[in-house]
């Protein structure tokens, strides 16, 4: 096995891996491996139907992550009886076959028949206890830093992970993607965004204030670090204002959760608000949005993700065909993303249009707010569009705001806390790929695969509830192997950035997009100079023509502008149910010019949020189910098409370069030979047709993941050749 630290737990021979539900003929032979990181299933027979493989350098194409395991279900067809197994459970018959439902709506399917029975029951239950650990410190992820901590020179895939020294990590472009875990890199996002009147606090410092906090985070100039510790107490898990982000114009994005004192409520909350007015170069007043008021919360979204997963994976698609887009309405998913995208457009007209800073009001301010935030950032700022700068969005608003991953994404299977609001982000962000292919650099392929990184229980940037546990967990689980920390705050775990732990060079290209129009004036401090994104309101806009719905039903209002000043009395004026409706049809009007103008790929981008203009991210979601593939078919021919042409003219760009320059040819020649596009033109004018494999789920391969019917015949397969609405405008196999 190629990951330090990993063990073989129990195996069984002669396993059968089914591939189809109807017949027998393209199953599998091999051995059942439980390992304390994955399930391995191994063969040396070549997969059937299938004639490409993304390759995971963790994973074998077999592979499931034991943090990616959702339920294991055991079954003995002669006594007619099944169970779901949970950690430390007895079976009391010899399975004959054993189904394991994946968080990333896989089914994988395996037949005991020639297996000795005990050996199949055995390790059964080990993958059930392996899969389903009762603490942190069980995670794979420790078992493998311990092993690097006690053997330096050894590393995973001949890398050393090192977990980002000095505060930051080389991405697949090469370009640092800063952690926030320094005080230098608050700073400098504070200079890149230009906010002077803020700076970085070191008041929680060693986790001394709040455990939910990061050790640095950025506060409004005006407020004096005794005046935050004295706050810090009002606040639920003394979770002080954060700020996120500063537009050009001045106006700031603060996250803040809930004040718990109600006597000393107003005057506090006031005392903030005034700081962060005194921040904003107008000294404009602070527009409070109460995301628990206008959003679904947590629950709601975790019962709309079992539905989702319920439509997409547990009912067969030619008995609920006729019922199916009423079925996906049903589970609220889409409705859900609408909201998010339409309740983010709405701060992004109150910073843009109107000048003021927003606050993003949670109770604890660490699940909504961070969606929220993101978005609002994403729509705002093209560098958060690039993919380092996706990446430090993401450390910044989940990881180190304290976003609890542990309990979220389930890792110890401690159901009541589970809700997938990070793939609800990357779900909006797809929906504004989708909607502006051109103004993101990456792929749909790298959301998909960055979501699929959230369980592998490798890395550390998606395992914790906030960076206090990190260091605590970590710190006890040094002190009980006796491993030396020196300096260090905990234990370095690999990075997700780090890319290339899970993926050659080559495979990492598919995370650009060929569409994707760069600027060489990207917001960036360079060599201490600082370059900022200028905008101008005339640029703000869309290529295509077409107004969202009107944008109230309640959200507005349930809004309040808070006055500045030293006022302490929070009362609405008399003409507030007027000025409210003005500012409903302000922002209206805003909209409407907005989507009424050419698009600025570089400036703000705002989402399309009426009708079928929100969509089913199918390669996330359909990715495994074999009727739903479209062979030669989906996003990725236009994908194909585009690749070529770029790769085409970066290969007039390079000859033209090496035509001009009079020396170091060597250096140009070497030039020729690189291109940032995983499909490549052989020559130039090159014609060849699109590759044989490519298929709707490139690169993605749904063979004996999900043991359904064939496509070939069923009803399903005539329906998607139809279904111009669900499938929009992708190429669709015409089947004889």
């Amino acid at each position: 096995f190629s990951v330090l630290g990993e063990i073989v737990v129990n195996e069984v021979n002669f396993v059968r891996k089914c591939i189809a539900t109807d017949t027998s003929q393209y199953d599998l032979w091999g051995k059942l491996v439980c390992t304390n990181f994955k399930i391995s299933f191994i063969t040396d027979d070549p997969m059937p139907l299938q004639k490409f493989h993304y390759k995971n350098l963790l994973l074998g194409e077999h592979d499931v992550p034991l943090t990616c395991i959702e339920q294991i279900v055991t079954v003995n067809d002669t006594k007619r009886k099944q169970k779901v197994l949970g950690p430390n459970q007895k079976l009391k018959f010899n399975p004959t076959e054993l189904i394991i439902y994946c968080k990333d709506f896989r089914i994988v399917r395996f037949r005991f028949d020639e297996a000795g029975p005990e050996s199949a029951k055995k390790v059964c239950l080990a993958i059930a206890h392996y899969s389903q650990p009762t603490d942190l410190q069980l995670l794979f992820a420790f078992e493998y830093v311990g092993e690097i901590y006690h053997n330096p020179a050894k590393k995973v895939n001949g890398i050393d992970p090192g977990g980002g020294s000095g505060g930051s990590i080389s991405s697949a472009s090469g370009q640092q993607t800063p952690l926030f875990e320094t005080y230098s890199d608050w700073d400098r996002e504070i200079k890149r965004t230009g906010a002077s009147e803020w700076r970085v606090c070191s008041v929680n410092e060693g986790y001394m204030i709040s455990t939910c906090l990061p050790e640095y985070f950025v506060v409004p100039s005006s407020l004096a670090d005794q005046d935050l510790k004295l706050y810090s107490y009002s606040f639920i898990g003394r979770r002080m204002p954060l700020w996120s982000w500063n537009h050009p114009n001045g106006s700031a994005l603060v996250r803040m959760a809930n004040i718990k004192d109600v006597l000393q409520q107003r005057r506090i909350d006031q005392r903030i608000c005034n700081a962060i007015t005194r921040s904003h170069p107008l000294r404009s007043d602070v527009y409070k949005s109460d995301l628990d008021k206008c959003l679904p919360n947590i629950q709601e979204i975790q019962a709309a993700h079992i539905k989702l997963k319920q439509l997409c994976v547990n009912e067969p698609f030619e008995e609920t065909e006729e019922k199916w887009l009423s079925s996906l309405e049903t589970t609220h998913w889409l409705e859900y993303i609408r909201l998010f995208l339409k309740h983010s457009a709405e701060l992004v007209y109150m910073m843009e249009c109107k000048h003021v800073s927003v606050v993003l009001q949670e109770e604890e301010g660490r699940d909504l707010s961070c969606l929220v935030a993101s978005l609002i950032q994403v729509m705002l700022d093209p560098y958060f569009r690039t993919i380092v700068g996706f990446q430090s969005l993401i450390q910044k608003e989940w990881v180190m705001a304290g976003y609890q991953f542990l309990d979220r994404c389930n890792h110890l299977k401690r159901s009541d806390k589970e809700s997938p609001l990070f793939l609800m982000f990357l779900d909006c962000v797809w929906q504004l790929l989708e909607q502006y292919p051109a103004a993101f650099e990456f792929s749909e392929m790298y959301l998909t695969i960055l979501y699929d990184s959230a369980r592998i229980s490798l890395f550390g940037t998606f395992l914790f509830n906030c960076p206090h546990q990190r260091v605590k967990e970590s710190t006890e689980f040094a002190i009980s192997k006796n491993i030396q920390l020196g300096d260090e705050k905990g234990l370095k775990f690999p990075c997700v950035w780090d890319w290339s732990l899970q993926f050659t060079s080559r495979d990492r290209l598919l995370f650009h997009n060929p569409l994707y129009i760069g600027k060489k004036s990207a917001p960036c401090v360079q060599n201490g100079a600082v370059k900022t994104f200028k905008r101008s309101k005339k640029n703000y806009s869309s290529t295509l023509r077409g107004v969202p719905p009107a944008l109230k039903n309640g959200i507005i209002s349930e809004q309040e502008f808070l006055p500045r000043r030293n006022s302490l009395i929070l009362k609405l004026k008399p003409d507030f149910l007027q000025q409210t409706e003005s500012q409903s049809n302000s922002m209206e009007q805003y909209f409407r010019d907005w989507f009424a103008k050419p698009v600025d790929l570089h400036g703000v981008i705002l989402p399309r949020i009426s009708g079928t203009q929100i969509k089913l991210w199918k390669l996330c979601y359909f990715r495994w189910v074999p009727e739903a593939q479209i062979n030669h078919g989906g996003f990725i021919t236009a994908f194909h098409k585009v690749s070529l042409l770029a790769d085409e003219v970066d290969m007039l760009n390079r000859n033209l370069r090496q035509y001009k320059s009079s020396s170091s040819l060597q250096g140009n020649c070497l030039e020729l030979d690189q291109s940032r596009m995983y499909f490549r033109a052989n020559s130039l004018n090159d014609t060849s047709g699109a590759p044989d494999f490519l298929s709707s789920s490139f690169p993605f391969s749904p063979v004996g993941n999900l043991c359904r019917r064939s496509i070939l015949g069923t009803p399903l397969s005539k329906f998607l050749s139809g279904a111009k609405i669900w499938l929009s405008t992708e190429t669709l196999a015409n089947e004889d």
